[in-house]
């Protein structure tokens, strides 16, 4: 395909182009919503879970710091004993570090949605020119990651200022307090400034999503001739279409002229129309249209009835209104009863005359309604 100006891109993208993109590995992601829901998911667990991890952190502290002079003296055991409270300290964050996992995987998904690509982990070497590079630093979705950047340091910045400020009596006092009062008051102080810098955050993320969704849209935007090329690829170039749609018509004849003989008479306007009808009074509640055409067609149709005997009627009215009114397989419609079955009357006495080799009967007037 080829390349255009990213001013000649004014059309949303399509369906397929999405597709494509996801297919890609390309999703809108932001990443300000996934640390603020980070950071408040972990600020939120530590003031829920609190009185909880701080238990168990005591309880470990205590018994990390108690051991025999044997025990001391002995690799193996403090390595031993190393483990088991490194295992028991992992049990004890256990609640928060889920809750933090948890909120790392849904938050990306709250825009993008899940997706899994094989293509994002092939190498991509021109990842690695330099040129590139600095052409994606120096772009316009450069600078806007670097207004986003020095926003997001500057909005934290302000707000950790603002609570070490506040809190800073709090922070400072916890020296004096007793090991089990000053656990539970450091959380609860850790998970309130984590709320506090989670909630600075999410305000960045409110303006963040909807201009990464901007931008990811952007980057998909297609030209007119990309849709119309696409349109192409999708659908097929009306040659082949063309061609295909002439070999269904021609495969579509085939089939019909190989109903003819098998109708019971045909009429025709005699050289432009013709429709071939047959009835069998046990299975049908009307006449059927097995085979009808124009022109070349009709002659076609006219040809093979008089190949295979079967009764051809002129009648140029009816002819016509049979064509225009009914598609192949339809019933003839209801005002057109009396006339059709004026031509199978007569096509009858025909078949008879002819066995007895009398006269054929005059065929009579075939008279339509004026609608």
């Amino acid at each position: 395909m080829a390349e255009y100006d990213d001013r000649d891109r004014t059309e949303s993208p399509t369906q397929k182009r999405l597709d494509e993109a996801r297919a890609q590995g390309r999703v809108p992601r932001s990443r300000d919503l996934g640390a603020a829901a980070v950071v408040l998911t972990g600020g939120l667990g530590i003031n829920c879970l609190g009185s909880l991890i701080g238990g168990r952190l005591l309880s470990l502290m205590h018994d990390g710091l108690r051991f025999s002079r044997g025990d001391a003296l002995d690799n193996g055991r403090m390595l031993m004993q190393f483990e088991h409270e490194a295992w028991r300290g992992l049990l004890a964050a256990a609640p928060l570090l889920g809750l933090l996992l948890a909120a790392a995987v849904l938050a990306p998904l709250a825009i993008g949605g899940w997706t899994f690509s094989s293509q994002v982990l092939s190498p991509d070497f021109t990842r690695l020119n330099p040129l590139s590079g600095l052409a994606r630093v120096f772009s316009m979705r450069g600078v806007i990651e670097l207004g986003k950047s020095l926003a997001r340091v500057i909005v934290v910045a302000l707000v950790a200022a603002a609570l070490l400020r506040n809190q800073f009596h709090s922070f400072t006092g916890l020296s004096a307090e007793t090991t089990r009062v000053a656990i539970g008051h450091a959380l609860s102080l850790v998970g309130n400034a984590l709320i506090a810098l989670g909630g600075a955050l999410v305000a960045i993320a409110v303006i963040d999503v909807p201009l990464a969704l901007w931008q990811y849209h952007k980057s998909l935007r297609m030209s007119r001739e990309e849709i119309r090329e696409e349109h192409k690829d999708t659908e097929g170039s009306p040659e082949i279409k063309s061609r295909v749609r002439r070999a269904q018509q021609l495969v579509a004849r085939q089939r019909m002229m190989q109903e003819v003989p098998k109708a019971d008479v045909v009429i025709s306007n005699p050289t432009h129309y013709a429709v071939a009808l047959r009835y069998d009074d046990t299975r049908m509640r009307a006449p059927v249209v097995v085979a009808k055409g124009r022109d070349l067609i009709a002659l076609r149709i006219r040809e093979i009835a008089a190949e295979h005997k079967v009764a051809l009627i002129e009648a140029p009215p009816l002819a016509r209104a049979l064509h225009a009114g009914c598609e192949l397989g339809d019933e003839i419609p209801a005002r057109l009863y009396a006339a059709v079955a004026k031509i199978l009357v007569y096509v009858y006495q025909l078949r008879t005359a002819r066995r007895r080799g009398a006269a054929p009967p005059p065929l009579p007037p075939i008279e339509l309604p004026e609608d």
